[in-house]
């Protein structure tokens, strides 16, 4: 049985009059992945942003392994092993694609796992190697393409050694070669992929994403938000044989 290490309860945020996220509650456990799906505006970054503490919530907690992390600083969230990746990718444009994993690479957490990561350029190196994209390392980030910066992205988030990965569209606007790329990454690392002299048991990960097809391939349960609150929670097939989900949003995929 799954132990939930990462649980959500109640958490509400509002913006004036306007409610985003309204009482959700779920949990994922250690060795889970979880798709988190919905219409636009229905709340899903908002409730990621929530849980690292990147905008505070007006009520309800995150806990991570029993820990009350609710609106700790996101760099100690990241330190405890919760990494986020962004929708919209937002790397040092001038610096060389290694300088942008090596300031991951400097967190406390990243350098306490073995006197190997003193060599902060190596491990850069490793999580770049992992994702594909080592040749570019000496690359400024600005050069790179779409899909490439999501692979960056996803560099600089390994890097800090996560126990939980919180993905927000990592298929976002790529090719179906990419989003193949990106997605077997994802379940090698999930699976206890080593990358270079890094093995660790693979984090849980929580995915955003619109691409459901692509998404459903990858994932053990599906949680479904609309205006806010959770309308759903189930295994893929679940979930596209839910009505009112498919009312809210499946549906317009499918049909």
């Amino acid at each position: 049985m799954n132990t939930s290490f990462l649980e959500i309860e109640g958490l509400t945020k509002d913006f004036g009059g306007l409610r985003a996220v309204n009482n959700v509650s779920f949990t994922i456990g250690k060795d889970e992945i979880v798709g988190l799906i919905g219409p636009n505006g229905a709340g899903k970054s908002t409730t990621v942003q929530l849980i690292t503490s990147i905008i505070k919530p007006t009520s309800g907690t995150v806990k991570f392994k029993g820990e009350n992390i609710t609106r700790k600083p996101i760099s100690s969230i990241v330190n405890k092993g919760i990494a986020p990746t962004f929708q919209v990718v937002k790397p040092f444009r001038n610096l060389p694609v290694l300088a942008n994993v090596m300031v991951s690479c400097v967190c406390p957490r990243s350098k306490s796992t073995g006197d190997w990561v003193k060599k902060v350029e190596a491990r850069a190196m490793d999580a770049l190697e992992f994702c594909g994209i080592a040749d570019l390392a000496h690359e400024p980030a600005s050069h790179l393409s779409h899909g490439d910066l999501k692979r960056l992205e996803l560099s600089r988030a390994i890097a800090t050694v996560p126990e939980i990965l919180l993905l927000d569209e990592p298929f976002g606007g790529l090719n179906p070669a990419e989003t193949t790329l990106i997605a077997n990454s994802l379940k090698r690392l999930h699976k206890g992929g080593r990358f270079g002299r890094l093995h660790s048991e693979g984090p849980a990960m929580l995915i955003i994403e619109h691409k459901l097809a692509d998404l459903m391939k990858i994932v053990d349960r599906i949680i479904v938000l609309n205006y806010g609150q959770i309308i759903a929670i189930g295994t893929p097939d679940e979930v596209v044989n839910n009505r009112e989900v498919r009312e809210a949003y499946i549906g317009k995929e499918v049909n």
